[in-house]
């Protein structure tokens, strides 16, 4: 399973690219998303950049692969969009797709979600804290096309996977799946 981590966005109400922000450990938030991928067993990981591109490049060097959107700007659809094409040409049955801005999300949260989802072409698959659904998100490569004809704007794969059957994987006793959108959520 390819591990996909979404780190293009400029975070604007951080006042920096999430990628580029550091936890009290100084470990920032690409390279703890890298790291919650490949631990969690998805390999290759592969990483989407955009904002700030150059200054995070550096901090996602253990990523088996980068990729740019160009589009970044548009929303989250562009960045789920560059890193799905960016992937195509890999073999594997599914991608598990999670956020750089989940801090507390690490690999037995992406172990146990990749458990959960199988290793089918067809699965749906996200976490769930305590019964809100959230990231690490599975998405078994018979998904693919339809999901990205559905992508617009800045809800990622929201709308295809509310319309789809999705197994939630409650990881509520692992983590709390909140974002970090600006620097009091640190």
């Amino acid at each position: 399973m390819i591990g996909l981590l979404l780190a293009a966005g400029a975070g604007r109400r951080m006042g920096r690219a999430k990628a580029l922000v550091t936890g009290p450990d100084g470990v920032s938030f690409v390279e703890r998303g890298i790291a919650a991928l490949r631990h969690g067993g998805c390999h290759p990981v592969v990483v989407v950049l955009g904002a700030e591109a150059k200054r995070v490049r550096p901090l996602a060097a253990a990523a088996d692969r980068i990729v740019e959107a160009g589009d970044w700007a548009a929303g989250q659809s562009s960045s789920v969009r560059a890193g799905l094409d960016g992937v195509a040409d890999l073999d594997a049955y599914a991608v598990c797709l999670l956020l750089v801005d989940l801090p507390d999300v690490g690999a037995d949260v992406v172990r146990r979600v990749r458990e959960a989802a199988g290793d089918g072409p067809t699965v749906l698959a996200r976490a769930a804290y305590d019964g809100v659904p959230g990231h690490p998100v599975v998405i078994g490569r018979d998904h693919v096309a339809d999901l990205l004809e559905t992508l617009s704007g800045d809800t990622g794969a929201r709308g295809y996977l509310a319309s789809h059957d999705v197994l939630l994987v409650e990881c509520g006793d692992l983590a709390t799946g909140r974002d970090v959108d600006r620097p009091q959520d640190l």
